[in-house]
Parts: C-alpha cells; structure tokens; sequence
C-alpha cells in the first residue's frame, strides 16, 4: 500500500518545497508573518536559542554563512533571517544551485549579499567534489573538498539510500559517480572588507566535514564571532574534539544540538539562559 502512494507523496513534497521556495523569495507576508507572529521553537533547540538571539535587541545583526547551498532547506537559520531582517553574507560555492537558488531567494533581502565562492585561507580557485548525476538536495548537500567524503558517501550507503528514496538510478560507470568543479575560493580578510562586514554575530557554518577547517581559516582570536553554530555530524571524533578544544580555549562555550554544535561567548548576556553553569 504504501508504495502505492509515494509517487503522489513525493510528487506533494515537490510542490511544497517549490511554492515554499516562491513564498520565501517573494518575501511573502503570509510567509513572514507567520514565522513573525505565531512561529515556536521547541524549547530547549537550537532554533530556541537562534530566535532570543536574534531577537536579543541588536539593530544590525550580521551573519556570515559557509555553505549556505539552496538557502532554504534544512537551514537552521534561514527563518530568522526573513523574519528579523539580518544583515551578512552567504557563500555557496556551487555554481548552479547558486544561481538556481540561493541568489534568488534572498534576491528582495536588501542587507544580505550572496556570493557564489568557497571561503579559504586565501584567495584564489579550488576543486570541489560533488555528486555527478543528480542536482537533488540530498546530492548537493554531500559537495565537498574532499573527494575521499563523496567517496565514503558511497561506501556507507549513504548515496544508494537516497537513489532508492528518490527512485534515481546509479549510473554503471563509476566514472559518472563523482564530478569536479573549480570554485573561486575568497579569504575571511578579504571577504570581511569587501562587504564592509566589521563585526560577526554569528558564522554559520555547514562545510561537510570541513568546518574545523573553516573555524581556523576565521581565525576566531582575531575575528572574534559572537556565537558559532558548525555541523559535527562530518567531523572525525579527533577532530570535534580539537574543535571544542580550540573554542574553550578562545572563551567559549559549546553545547551540541543534534548534528550541530553552537558556540557561544562566555560573556555574551545568553550564556548562562542556555548553558549549564
């Protein structure tokens, strides 16, 4: 039975994910205010923490995103951004859901700049490696640096599980499997004065194992972002663990949501409403 009805039941997730994609970028006020006006977080989530936090008073919240992708699906931050109106810049490196997506969704949000690169230690090009036959958000997603992470994707099922969800066919040719593209890859310091970003209240970040990378390229002694969110789902266990490591010692804190973890200064006023003392 229930084969049955998953063509209708994907074909009724598509139409939603389409027109919810059309009501966002329209910047909709049936769409906004409903996030406005009757949206709540669950309490104790991380989406919890980004709503006081953005609501916390400051005029001109800005936000730095790495990997921002279609900028609307399973982004954690997405809906505050529509709703309260914050200031920053998303970068997503790939090409096509650049253009296809993220651009055009935050196309009526005046204070938010996209740019279609990947962040570096400087600026210059890089190779990213991405899934070669399918342009779905479960593919996208995978997009990274490391070949050897598409790779594994294959090896644990990963990308098989999603084919079968979506009823995609692997090619044969395992040369079909993986694609390359070259990015323009900008640096924080250049990026920061570019768009005349002078403080960052939150760097988000989703860069498929990557993000220990990401914090260091920042170089958070330095650029000193209020509050950090970084998925660990793709991270090796050393390497969180380096990661948590590197953020206590700069003064924050860090508590795990699920597949993200957030970080926040000591000193910030929300410290003690969200972390264990």
């Amino acid at each position: 039975m229930q084969s049955i009805f998953l063509p209708l039941k994907r074909k009724l997730q598509s139409q939603w994910k389409t027109l919810r994609f059309q009501l966002s970028a329209s910047n909709n006020p049936a769409f906004v205010g409903f996030y406005k006006y009757f949206y709540q977080p669950g309490k104790g989530s991380l989406s919890e923490f980004l709503s006081v936090y953005s609501l916390s008073g400051k005029p001109d919240f800005t936000v730095i995103q790495i990997g921002a992708n279609d900028g609307i699906t399973h982004d954690p931050i997405h809906k505050f951004i529509k709703r309260d109106g914050w200031k920053g810049v998303l970068l997503e490196p790939q090409s096509e859901v650049y253009h296809q997506f993220l651009k055009k969704i935050y196309a009526k949000n005046k204070g938010i700049k996209t740019v279609c690169a990947a962040i570096g230690k400087e600026d210059g090009t890089q190779s990213i490696y991405k899934i070669g036959f399918s342009g779905m958000r479960w593919a996208t997603g995978l997009t990274s640096f490391s070949r050897e992470k598409i790779e594994q994707a294959f090896e644990e099922g990963i990308v098989a599980s999603n084919c079968e969800k979506f009823g995609i066919q692997i090619p044969e040719d395992k040369n079909q499997w993986i694609s390359r593209e070259e990015v323009e890859v900008i640096s924080p310091q250049t990026l920061m004065r570019r768009y005349g970003i002078n403080h960052i209240d939150l760097l988000q970040i989703d860069a498929e194992g990557y993000d220990l990378e990401v914090i260091r390229i920042f170089d958070i002694a330095k650029s000193q972002p209020e509050a950090i969110v970084f998925e660990n789902v793709g991270l090796k266990e050393a390497d969180y663990a380096s990661c948590l490591s590197l953020l206590q010692e700069n003064e924050y804190g860090t508590r795990k949501f699920g597949p993200n973890t957030l970080a926040l200064k000591r000193s910030n006023p929300l410290f003690s409403q969200f972390f264990d003392q």
